[in-house]
């Protein structure tokens, strides 16, 4: 029996090994990772156009101080604050009667006058035709031309206090210089006003047009001009970009806008330069002193590669992506990005043509691992194309 085992045992020995290293190699193929899949985005340089967005102020296209001019009795107020107003209309009314007075008492001054420079003529008319028959002086005829010329001054002088009272009259109504919605009065009826910084009685903006000013960062002004002059970026023409309008609520001002001016001087405690943009209000959906926000567009990169958003990740290095490398294999790619576009971002150096940028799973993926891409449109939701 001993030596009918021995022969047994040493031919089931070899079938023994090799089912263990089968086992082995099972579990090491279980342990093992399958290729990821992965959805990616091919790259490819495209025309795109981009825009900038910046913080800016509502304000009148005028806004007017409305001071008294003469000094009196502020006897009523004939608006309504907040209310709008138009050009010329009435808005105080001052104490008149000490203005119609010296009104009175300029118009019998002129007449008075008129009385002189009629007496004084009528001496003229006498004596320089005596004058020429040599039956008056010299003298007598240069008293006659002097008088009539003094009485004729006089005259002037009258007429022109007479005008002056009237103005002053007239200054006792407080009208409306302009078109616009008035503020709030700041003196009331019965207050004694009168010339002078501390006659402020209310403003009027002028809200259609409104203005909206902004501040262009240098770095901005200085990135643009560079890519232009390296004819990376193509600018809209003349300048005109298309300007636009997000209020306070987020919702979009429906009427475009025009920049009507831009400061080339950099404010050197800013580092900025103010620029102010015009739009048609002629609702008043824009108020005056409202915070929105400005965007610029019609300026176009051109031939440039852009990355979808939810593609960049933040590293302690800076911005990176992953992409597909040789073999499907997941590399690290560090990139410097620039502007956003409605599609992600502008890449300005780390990619090239080609290239397939994974946009999900990002936060399961190492360097080195092997994953199973699957190409989806730049500007289609990736998950989405996933379900789909």
């Amino acid at each position: 029996m001993s030596s009918f085992k021995q022969p047994l045992t040493l031919a089931l020995l070899p079938l023994a090994v090799m089912l263990t290293a089968c086992g082995q190699q099972g579990a090491q193929n279980k342990g093992a990772m399958p290729p990821m899949p992965v959805s990616v985005v091919k790259m490819s340089a495209a025309d795109v156009p981009v825009s900038s967005e910046y913080v800016g102020q509502a304000v009148g296209s005028r806004e007017v101080e409305v001071r008294a001019r003469v000094s009196g009795i502020l006897q009523k107020r004939a608006y309504t604050e907040g209310a709008s107003v138009k050009s010329g209309d009435l808005l105080f009314q001052l104490d008149a009667a000490p203005y119609q007075a010296a009104v009175e008492q300029a118009e019998a001054a002129l007449k008075l006058e008129d009385a002189k420079l009629i007496r004084a003529q009528q001496d003229s008319d006498r004596v320089l035709p005596l004058f020429k028959e040599n039956a008056v002086s010299q003298k007598d005829r240069d008293d006659a031309v002097a008088a009539l010329a003094s009485a004729k001054a006089s005259v002037a002088a009258a007429r022109a206090a007479l005008k002056s009272a009237q103005i002053n009259l007239g200054y006792t109504r407080v009208t409306a210089p302009i078109s616009g919605v008035t503020s709030q009065e700041t003196r009331s009826e019965g207050s004694l006003v009168q010339p002078g910084d501390a006659s402020l009685l209310t403003r009027i903006s002028q809200l259609d047009p409104i203005y909206v000013k902004f501040s262009l960062s240098d770095n901005d002004v200085l990135k643009t001009e560079r890519l232009a002059a390296a004819g990376k970026l193509r600018l809209p023409e003349g300048g005109r970009y298309a300007v636009t309008l997000k209020l306070p609520d987020g919702s979009r001002y429906e009427r475009q806008g025009h920049i009507n001016f831009a400061d080339r001087v950099i404010d050197p405690s800013t580092g900025t330069s103010a620029a102010r943009a015009s739009f048609a209000n002629p609702q008043g959906t824009v108020r005056g002193g409202q915070f929105v926000r400005v965007e610029l567009s019609g300026a176009v990169r051109l031939q440039t590669l852009v990355v979808p958003q939810k593609a960049v990740l933040t590293s302690q290095l800076g911005k990176m992506v992953w992409v597909v490398g040789k073999g499907n294999v997941v590399e690290a790619r560090p990139l410097q990005i620039g502007d956003s576009t409605s599609n992600g971002f502008i890449v300005e150096s780390g990619l090239k043509a080609g290239d397939l940028v994974i946009t999900d799973n990002l936060i399961k993926l190492r360097p080195g691992a092997h994953v199973v891409p699957k190409e989806v449109a730049a500007n289609v939701d990736a998950s989405a194309a996933a379900k789909g």
